[in-house]
């Protein structure tokens, strides 16, 4: 199925404001344990009950995967990427450094996002070809041309099995970022981590994962708004990369070559 994702980011848009609304109106409530330190609320389910139903009205057509309770539907070639609350740990303890995540994949690739924090009244959206926008007003990445005068977040350290590690080489790569970069940050949010880049508010991200609710709208915003998104090792990025890295195009490549001396430092396997 092919499709001008531009036609269906006004449905994008009314279904991350109906998750909006839960996530500012309801409190956390039950909490389920996911695993080692992970944890979903019941606004993480009611969030994606809720966008769930909606899409399957609107484009019963496209498939849909939830981080909660994983695919419903299989499109053709079409899917719904959702991160009903991205940055759930947050959340939880009241950060406002959270939010939904809706992604539009096609053939492993995303072409719309929307991303909308609600405790900062902020909302990022794109759409491949029609560039990316915050709250209505156009964005692009920051200019940042060198490592030192550049602010990268990073992603949350692993949690659940094998965490010890996978933990190795996000160690010595923050301590690699701290010894070349102006700051590391880490925000709790892939959303928040990709939609600043793309806002200039900060110059790169790095995080060494790659699920599709969390990277595939941010990806697109990124990309829309001037940024370069690769994998580990510099191939351009798509759903099954294993990591993602978004920055000003003059930064990545000393970003590519700092995680790999990192990965040499610890001798893991690249993947």
């Amino acid at each position: 199925m092919t499709t001008d994702a531009r036609t269906l980011l006004p449905i994008a848009e009314r279904a991350v404001s109906i998750a909006s609304e839960i996530i500012r109106t309801k409190a956390p409530g039950v909490i389920t344990a996911k695993g080692d330190r992970d944890m979903a609320t019941e606004v993480d389910y009611a969030v994606e009950h809720a966008v769930r139903e909606f899409l399957s009205r609107e484009t019963p057509e496209i498939g849909f995967l939830g981080e909660e309770e994983g695919v419903s539907s299989m499109g053709d070639g079409l899917m719904w990427a959702l991160d009903p609350v991205d940055g759930t740990a947050n959340f939880l303890h009241g950060i406002p450094l959270c939010g939904v995540s809706l992604g539009l994949v096609d053939k492993n690739m995303p072409t719309l996002g929307v991303i909308d924090l609600p405790f900062l009244n902020l909302r990022y959206s794109a759409a491949e070809g029609a560039g990316a926008v915050a709250n209505g007003s156009d964005i692009r990445i920051s200019d940042a041309r060198e490592l030192q005068t550049a602010i990268v977040a990073i992603g949350d350290y692993a949690v659940g099995e094998d965490a010890h590690e996978r933990n190795r080489l996000r160690l010595v790569l923050t301590q690699e970022l701290a010894a070349r970069v102006q700051r590391i940050r880490m925000f709790g949010s892939a959303a928040i981590d990709l939609a600043w880049v793309a806002d200039g508010k900060i110059d790169a991200n790095i995080m060494l994962s790659n699920n599709p609710w969390d990277t595939a709208a941010g990806v697109i915003i990124a990309r829309e708004a001037g940024a370069t998104v690769v994998d580990l090792d510099g191939s351009p990025h798509s759903m099954t990369a294993h990591a993602t890295i978004a920055a000003s195009p003059k930064l990545v490549a000393d970003l590519v070559e700092l995680i790999t001396e990192a990965h040499t430092a610890t001798g893991l396997n690249r993947s």
